[in-house]
């Protein structure tokens, strides 16, 4: 049997971190997906899905994502009842992450850590997390390291490419 979910969408509130009685950490949250078509005349509609994350992958998000940030989640599906403070019975259907991963882009002022690059960078629950650090190339000239490219040379057009 199979049960796999892939999103990628952007999280609707601030995540917060919370432990449970035994001292794991938990955080809950939900993300906004948009649909990939429009009906003509209207706005694009958004999907809505709540995610759970545990342990270190709930520090990792609670400490890199905010309101807005995009995020890309892997994990399972599962529905649980619940009793609601007022007595009646709920059923939730949520996707619990097996990994988050960052988008690529750049937000300012992300969870306090300023300009940092994201690229690509994903966390999984069996992995330790870090911080990426900033990518230098140490001999590269200036114009490679501000991704212009007014100092490259077209390669001449050669007939014998061996491909």
């Amino acid at each position: 049997m199979l049960n796999r979910v892939i999103l990628m969408g952007r999280l609707v509130a601030d995540p917060e971190l919370k432990t449970t009685g035994t001292g794991i950490s938990v955080t809950s949250f939900r993300i906004a997906v948009e649909r990939s078509y429009v009906k003509t005349g209207e706005e694009r509609k958004a999907d809505f899905f709540d995610i759970v994350c545990w342990r270190n992958s709930a520090e990792f998000v609670c400490r890199y994502f905010s309101k807005g940030s995009m995020i890309a989640i892997d994990g399972q599906l599962q529905s649980r009842t619940y009793q609601a403070k007022d007595g009646t019975s709920r059923y939730v259907v949520e996707v619990v992450a097996d990994s988050v991963s960052f988008t690529g882009e750049r937000r300012e002022n992300a969870g306090g850590y300023g300009n940092q690059s994201y690229g690509g960078q994903s966390y999984n629950d069996n992995q330790s997390y870090q911080a990426a650090p900033q990518a230098q190339i140490p001999d590269a000239p200036a114009s490679y390291q501000s991704n212009s490219n007014t100092n490259f040379q077209d390669m001449p057009y050669d007939d014998d490419l061996p491909f």
